[in-house]
Order: structure tokens, then C-alpha cells, then sequence
């Protein structure tokens, strides 16, 4: 039994860059039976070609059909689908999520859904007004480990969890890559309390089956940007890696004619569209910040101390939860990726864990934990399973709705927002739901 009946879902895809190869190259190898991918939508035509080879080199399927960025109502009445993917750059999301529903699609967007208040609010606006379907692709959610977190959690392990203590750490090759790229402009991307912290603040979320209520943040640019260099020392600067004998040596620096996907995704299109993906990670114009610390304070009363940081030795995250009947702590270490840069089942591959309960008044214990495969955890093969082929039931309730998208989001949006003005932000005064 295929999705809806014995019908294909059709999809199509807006946004050919670096995440989308995940989407589409399920559909092409895992999932035929049940989804059948139309067309590609971006406003670099190279890159779509470059997508229409993989398919045909890499995955075995016939090339699609193209639509510049301004011609996608006539690709919606063109190819009919039933689902538009939508992984473009984060500030455009909303456009695409919003013009998808109206004219009759339902939607899965990469994370973050968007990456301010007000877009946010027109996105859920139009979920209310057209009721069309929006889902948040959370893969995190489905690692083994942060699933076996949450049912430890819901099992009442460690009684009710007053509060946590969360530290991601990003290292100097997948962190710095924030800072070479579209992301490194906060208009684009919200900075990393939106773009990368909402995949931590949806997993406590989703965890303590709970909101946040209220944030206070504290961050700055404090390792990467031309000035910080310059305070260590730094005397040669360049503006980009690829043509300067200043980068040779330089281990921040990102080649791409050295990487035959990053070469053919981002040098080899930059001539219609001006896009520069190897940046100085030391130059000018970073408006994003690389320290950050945040404290929330949910609507179950639970409180959490949150810490990201950009440019740390290795990569991955240690989380602590502290209970009325006992405390719970994870590591977690990752391996380390360039974006598009590589197999994509390495992108967020987990290569150490371990989960430990310290019950109150008895041996503390390792708790044994399922082996995941492929990207983020784990986590990729069995959402996208979840999306695209025949979804099990799921007691963990794993997929992530628009609402999901916004309350992770709007933990980090908020922390922008006190970044600016130092006080506090009450999270249910920026968007209505």
C-alpha cells in the first residue's frame, strides 16, 4: 500500500543547493513506489542542472523539469503536486511555504521554518486561512539517542525535570562553515540561536512536552570576523579562498575546486547569481554571532541554560537534566562535515554516545542505546522513511508540525531579540498561534 491509496504523492522542490540532494535523493532511490519528484525550482540554473546529473548519474532517474525562482506559480499549475519541499535560503522559506498553500499545496520545509517573528506569523496566518498541511523536517527528533531521551524522560525516570543544562559545540571545520557562507548575513539566516539552535531548542521541547515561556540571551562575535583576527595577530587577510595565495595555508579557508560537489554546486554557478560559498571566515561583514549563551524558562516551570559556541576542538553536545527523583546525563560526539561537502550519511553521523541515569538514592547506570545509520544520528533514514514512504505509527510522536516549527524558532527568535535590548522576551507576546 502506497501514500494515499494506490496514488503517488508528487512532489517538487524549490531551493537545488546543498540540503536538497537529502530530499530528492530519497525520493529517487528509496521511494518510488509512493512519491514521484516533478520538477526543481531555484534561481541558479546551473545548480539544477547539476541536480538533474545527480539524478541521472548518481540515482538512476530521469532528469526533471526546471522553473526559474520567478515562475513557480506556473510550475505549481504546470505539474500539479501535492507537496512542494521548500529548502532554499532561510529568509525566503516563508515566501515559498506561503505561496505553496494558497495555491493548494501542502508543504515540508527544511528547518528553521523561517527566521523572524513576523514571517513566522504570516506563516501560521495562512496554515489557518488555506488549512493545508505544513511539516518542519526535525531529524534530530528521530536519532536513536534523542528518542530513548524522551521516553526515559516520559517514563519518569528521573521524576518531574526542573532543569537542564544544554552545551552544543560546533568545531572549526563545520562551525567556521557558518561563517564562509549566506549564513554569515543574520538577514539571511537569523544567526545560530534561528538557523542552528533550533533543532536544540525543538529537542527540548519535544522532550519535556512542553513551550518556552520566556528567554533571556547573551552573545557577541567573539573568534571568527577580520577584527577578532586582528586582535590575535592576523596580518593577511583575503576575501575569498579560491584565486589567493593568502588561503593556501590557511586551514579556515575552503577550496572548492578541490571538492568535485562544491565545485559543480556553488564555483561552477556563481556566474549567474554572484554567490560566493568560500568566504574569509576572518573578513568583513559577519553579522551573526559565534558565543552565545541562553536561559529559558518553560511553561511547566522547568528552566534551562543553553551554550553554542562556533570554534570548539571537536563537535557534538553534552546535555544534563536534573529531576526530582535523579539527574540524566548525554554525550553525544558527532563527525564533523562541510555542508554538501561530502557523503551525506557522514553529515552529522554520531561516532560516541552515551546516556547515564544517576537515579537519587541508587547506582547510577548506562542505559543501552539502538545504533542509528546515516546523517544526524540516525535520524535521517527513518524521517524521511517517515515522510516519504509508509508512516508507522509513532508512540513518540515524532513529526514536527508548523507549531512545532514556530515554538522552536521563536525560543531563538526571542533570543535575539534580548540580545538587542538586554531584557527578557515573553515568547507568546511575539506570535499568536
Amino acid at each position: 500500500m502506497t501514500q494515499m491509496g494506490n496514488k503517488r504523492k508528487k512532489y517538487v522542490l524549490v531551493g537545488s543547493g546543498g540540503r536538497a540532494e537529502m530530499f530528492y535523493g530519497a525520493i529517487a532511490r528509496d521511494f518510488r513506489e509512493s512519491a514521484e519528484l516533478a520538477a526543481f525550482c531555484d534561481v541558479n540554473q546551473t545548480r539544477m542542472n547539476y541536480a538533474n546529473r545527480l539524478l541521472q548519474d548518481k540515482f538512476g532517474h530521469p532528469a526533471v523539469a526546471t522553473y526559474s525562482h520567478d515562475r513557480f506559480d506556473d510550475m505549481i499549475a504546470a505539474e500539479k503536486p501535492d507537496v512542494v519541499i521548500v529548502t532554499t535560503v532561510d529568509r525566503t522559506h516563508h515566501t515559498y511555504i506561503i505561496r505553496a498553500m494558497e495555491l493548494g499545496c501542502d508543504v515540508i520545509s527544511e528547518k528553521p521554518m523561517t527566521v523572524d517573528e513576523r514571517k513566522c506569523q504570516e506563516i501560521v496566518d495562512t496554515v489557518k486561512r488555506t488549512g493545508r498541511s505544513l511539516r518542519v523536517t526535525f531529524n534530530y527528533r528521530y536519532a536513536p539517542h534523542s528518542t530513548k531521551i524522551r521516553e526515559l524522560i516520559a517514563a519518569g525516570t528521573i521524576g518531574q525535570v526542573n532543569s537542564i543544562h544544554f552545551e552544543w559545540l560546533l568545531n572549526t571545520q563545520h562551525g567556521a562553515d557558518y561563517f564562509r557562507r549566506w549564513h554569515r548575513d543574520k538577514r539571511n539566516s537569523g544567526g545560530l540561536l534561528v538557523h542552528k539552535s533550533t533543532h536544540h531548542f525543538d529537542l527540548v521541547n519535544f522532550w519535556l512536552g512542553t513551550q518556552p515561556q520566556t528567554v533571556f540571551a547573551m552573545g557577541g562575535l567573539q573568534f571568527y570576523g577580520r577584527e577578532n583576527a586582528e586582535k590575535r595577530g592576523v596580518t593577511k587577510f583575503y576575501q575569498r579562498a579560491h584565486g589567493s595565495e593568502a588561503a593556501a595555508n590557511d586551514p579556515f579557508a575552503l577550496h572548492l575546486k578541490d571538492n568535485p560537489s562544491l565545485k559543480a554546486l556553488y564555483l561552477d554557478a556563481e556566474h549567474e547569481d554572484g554567490y560566493q560559498r568560500d568566504q574569509s571566515v576572518f573578513g568583513d561583514g559577519i553579522s551573526i554571532e559565534d558565543t552565545m549563551g541562553v536561559m529559558v524558562r518553560y511553561k511547566n516551570d522547568a528552566i534551562m541554560t543553553y551554550s553554542l559556541n562556533a570554534y570548539l576542538p571537536w563537535e557534538g553536545f553534552n546535555v544534563a537534566f536534573n529531576g526530582t527523583k535523579g539527574r540524566i546525563e548525554i554525550k553525544v560526539v558527532e563527525q564533523s562535515y562541510v555542508n554538501a561537502g561530502g557523503d551525506r550519511d557522514l553529515e552529522g553521523a554520531v561516532v560516541g554516545k552515551s546516556i547515564i541515569v544517576f537515579p537519587q538514592f541508587a547506582e547510577p547506570y548506562v542505559v543501552p542505546i539502538e545504533e542509528g545509520i546515516g546523517g544526524h544520528g540516525g535520524g535521517d533514514r527513518v524521517m524521511l522513511q517517515d515522510i516519504f514512504g509508509e508512516p508507522a505509527d509513532d508512540p513518540f510522536h515524532r513529526a514536527a508540525t508548523h507549531v512545532d516549527g514556530a515554538m522552536s524558532i521563536l525560543t531563538g527568535i526571542a533570543g535575539n531579540i534580548s540580545l538587542k535590548t538586554g531584557q527578557p522576551v515573553q515568547v507568546d507576546s511575539l506570535v499568536r498561534l
